[in-house]
């Protein structure tokens, strides 16, 4: 007997916003299966507004209840069953978050709650790592978003550390990370795998799923230091208009590509890591889990 439940996850990142509705497929004596249904992503640049000028534009703020609106309907249409939706960097510093929060319920009848780096770390971990985490293995986990990038390091099987730095790619396009945030990375990743022999580095976010795509590399094989440092240069070679039209990247994805690839490339460089494994999980993934199994 099979039974197929639905839920929905909203991310609204300091890049990009989706909505992502999941089938959850239960089946007497297996694991749960989660299989992406639907997946929907809005470029609306949220941290353009947050981090430069510290507020949600109101221009942004109808994109966002228009956005919201949509995302209501499509899970209305899927007939899904329970939804949560979280905000992360941007509308953690925008002053006017609250009253953009309390304007989308009003308008579009989405609840969103506002979460910090911690648990955005903690709800991106708790999805698919158990299946890549060997227990006799370390890893630091790097998800680089618009805003920060959480950083966790795991050893034999449990979470040793985390931390969230103000270091995303808006901010970065926006010479918004200053030498001394670079500093206190560099110092967090040494300290903290100083201790461990081999450390490999697992990805995740929107822009080194792009890289590991354009490797044409099978979903369980990791990739290169190398690689990705023969990748920061050639796309450091193209302008932002070549990675567009030969490339074939998202308007919103070409500006940033680099400056994620470059977070990448130091954490390696700092763990002293030689590969990069690319999971295709997420903050939304990891929603849909943690609703699933009952932890949020």
């Amino acid at each position: 007997m099979i039974n197929i439940r639905k839920f929905a996850a909203i991310d609204i990142g300091s890049n990009a916003m989706r909505l992502l509705i999941s089938n959850v497929v239960e089946q007497e004596g297996k694991e749960p299966q989660f299989n992406k249904s639907s997946l929907v992503r809005v470029p609306i640049r949220l941290g353009q507004d947050a981090f430069t000028v510290g507020e949600i534009s109101p221009e942004n703020i109808d994109r966002m209840v228009d956005a919201m609106k949509a995302f209501n309907l499509l899970m209305k249409v899927h007939k899904v069953e329970r939804y949560m939706a979280f905000a992360t960097s941007a509308m953690r510093e925008a002053y006017n978050a609250k009253e953009v929060v309390a304007l989308i319920k009003k308008k579009a009848d989405i609840k969103i709650e506002i979460i910090d780096g911690k648990k955005e770390a903690a709800i991106i971990a708790s999805t698919d790592l158990h299946h890549l985490i060997k227990s006799d293995e370390t890893y630091l986990f790097v998800d680089v978003g618009g805003g920060s990038t959480e950083f966790t390091l795991f050893s034999s099987g449990k979470m040793i550390n985390s931390r969230s730095f103000k270091a995303g790619t808006v901010r970065l396009l926006n010479n918004m990370v200053h030498d001394v945030v670079w500093d206190e990375i560099e110092k967090w990743i040494k300290i903290n795998t100083a201790d461990y022999e081999e450390v490999t580095l697992i990805g995740s976010g929107g822009n080194i799923n792009k890289l590991f795509k354009m490797s044409g590399k099978q979903q369980e094989k990791p990739l290169s230091y190398i690689y990705i440092n023969s990748q920061y240069a050639f796309l450091n070679s193209l302008t932002y208009e070549q990675r567009i039209a030969e490339l074939g990247l998202n308007s919103d994805r070409a500006d940033v590509i680099i400056h994620a690839t470059r977070i990448y490339l130091n954490a390696m460089k700092w763990s002293g890591a030689r590969q990069i494994y690319v999971p295709k999980i997420g903050l939304s993934d990891g929603i849909v889990k943690a609703m699933y199994y009952g932890k949020i």
